[in-house]
């Protein structure tokens, strides 16, 4: 069972000429996901379970930040949910970044959620809006490469 995606959230999907089983072996090993979420920022961690760890970094500035978290949601062929904060000067309570699989005709929809930020309170608004302007669907283009070549 999938997490409810709460109402502010930044959404980016990509349709992709596979089947939910195909796209989803690119997520079964930290080698095949850092392929393709690896880029733009550096994947660190991932441990492909329930409860496993995801960490990624990423410049900003002249200093390296590192972010991520626990796996909530591990759900083969269709959802991996994470607990996302940042290592360092992070917030009082984490976001979740979702990547869902759905069977979409004769292929797949791979949808990619940062949610959860009504979480941070008066913060809430400026956040959304900030991730809304940094992501984009390079990750998801990269995926959709990777399976469909």
């Amino acid at each position: 069972m999938g997490i409810q995606v709460s109402a502010l959230h930044v959404r980016r999907s990509n349709l992709i000429d596979a089947s939910p089983d195909r796209v989803w072996k690119e997520f079964e090993s930290f080698d095949r996901i850092a392929a393709w979420f690896g880029t733009g920022h550096t994947l660190e961690v991932y441990e492909p379970r329930l409860g496993g760890e995801t960490l990624l970094s990423v410049e900003i500035g002249s200093s390296r930040r590192a972010f991520g978290g626990p796996i909530v949601v591990f759900d083969p062929g269709a959802e991996i949910t994470f607990s996302n904060n940042w290592e360092t000067l992070g917030w009082a309570v984490p976001t979740f970044i979702t990547l869902r699989l759905s069977a979409f005709f004769d292929g797949c929809l791979v949808e990619l959620f940062h949610h959860g930020f009504e979480r941070l309170g008066v913060d809430a608004a400026s956040e959304l809006q900030s991730y809304e302007a940094g992501w984009d669907a390079h990750h998801l283009e990269a995926l959709r490469a990777i399976v469909e070549s």
